[in-house]
């Protein structure tokens, strides 16, 4: 699957988003929208990705919050422009996220883990993590297909684990600030306003 064929940026996806367009997310050739989903988070607070400790996750247990890492990174990877979701510590804003969801969200990713690594054992021969890259961009390319009417588990927890990268991406410091260069309010000496003939008093 090459990348320079099916990928497009991170930018022109986010604003595929905003338009309402269906855009793919870099990686995976997914032509659905990912603006449906309904989750409406503050935005968090992330440190540069500078190294520090890493925390102990708060729900996952480490090879579940590896597995997160992992998928949130091939949904929005790092290039040229940006770092991806590691680096802005998403699997961190999820592991906080679905540690203080509903039980049935916690099973809803709990299993679909656990599915995504069956899928990747049945056909690979290897858990997910262990599996080369082209495997498990192929197994998240399978499971995206039917992302606006999922029905699956494998289906449902994609869609879960795509919405929430972005939430966690384009709400942290390095989505915020590095992806989409947000400068914050600027001061206007001026505002001239409206410039048509027609329009001047």
């Amino acid at each position: 699957m090459s990348e320079d064929n099916n990928n497009v940026s991170r930018r022109d996806a986010l604003k595929g988003l905003a338009v309402g367009v269906g855009a793919s997310l870099p990686v995976l050739n997914t032509r659905a929208l990912a603006n449906d989903h309904e989750h409406q988070h503050e935005g968090h607070k992330t440190a540069a990705p500078a190294k520090k400790a890493a925390s102990a996750p708060k729900f996952f247990k480490a090879d579940q919050l590896a597995l997160v890492a992992t998928i949130s990174d091939l949904i929005i990877p790092t290039d040229d422009h940006s770092p991806g979701a590691v680096a802005a510590e998403v699997p961190a804003f999820i592991d906080l996220m679905v540690g203080e969801s509903s039980a049935e969200t916690k099973k809803l990713w709990t299993d679909g883990l656990a599915a995504v690594d069956a899928m990747s054992q049945s056909k690979n021969g290897a858990a997910f993590n262990k599996a080369s890259k082209d495997q498990q961009i192929a197994i998240l390319t399978a499971i995206s297909k039917n992302e606006m009417k999922p029905s699956t588990l494998e289906e449902k927890f994609f869609k879960a684990i795509k919405n929430m990268t972005i939430d966690g991406y384009y709400t942290s410091k390095i989505g915020i600030h590095q992806e989409l260069q947000y400068k914050g309010n600027t001061y206007l000496k001026e505002f001239k306003g409206c410039t048509h003939p027609e329009h001047q008093s």
